[in-house]
């Protein structure tokens, strides 16, 4: 059984504060974060101007496209945050640094542990790498006969790429401005020429 997507802060962020939330949630279809990320999103969007407007945007996503997922000290969650983190989950939960994508992760993780199939929208370098670990250790507990799901990582270009030559981006030119200001946004995206968001597969 396939879930909603777990969104992290950093791309929630990003499109939101360049209006482009029809764009995310008519790709990816609705979405699920946990509540650290709402935290976040809601804490940078009054802290840095260039984000103020995903504050807005995200209030008025009704739980029909964006679903808040509880951090409570479940003994699931628990037990996943602090094998993640070496960590009791009470402890974790007071450092804010990477705190979204752990609960990214950890939510990710009980749902897939549960026989679910999970996506995870994460750009954070260390945060794709610790989601990459994990994907690697469902499919050794499958592989040993373990019925587990899975759990899928994704970024903002594979959202792009899904919605090249779609009603949100439709042609080039589109690409390109919606890539400049999301750049704009997030330094850690590379230049679009070094990306195959302009290539013939995608608009052919």
């Amino acid at each position: 059984m396939s879930r909603r997507p777990i969104i992290d802060a950093g791309p929630g962020l990003n499109f939101l504060s360049i209006n482009k939330e029809r764009l995310l949630i008519g790709t990816l279809g609705a979405l699920s974060a946990p509540e650290t990320v709402q935290n976040e999103v809601l804490r940078k969007a009054t802290q840095d101007p260039r984000f103020k407007a995903a504050e807005k945007v995200w209030r008025k996503l009704s739980e029909r496209w964006m679903q808040i997922l509880p951090d409570d000290n479940t003994p699931e969650l628990a037990a996943v945050v602090q094998r993640l983190t070496d960590l009791q989950m009470p402890d974790r939960m007071t450092q804010s640094k990477d705190l979204g994508e752990t609960m990214v992760i950890a939510h990710a993780v009980v749902a897939a542990e549960a026989g679910e199939i999970v996506t995870v929208l994460i750009d954070d370098g260390k945060g794709a790498l610790q989601a990459t670990a994990e994907i690697k250790r469902l499919e050794r507990m499958r592989a040993a006969g373990r019925e587990v799901g899975s759990i899928r990582l994704i970024g903002t270009l594979t959202v792009l790429e899904r919605a090249a030559g779609g009603k949100y981006l439709t042609d080039k030119a589109a690409m390109r401005d919606v890539y400049r200001r999301l750049r704009e946004l997030d330094d850690g995206l590379p230049p679009i020429d070094s990306t195959h968001l302009l290539s013939p597969r995608l608009w052919n």
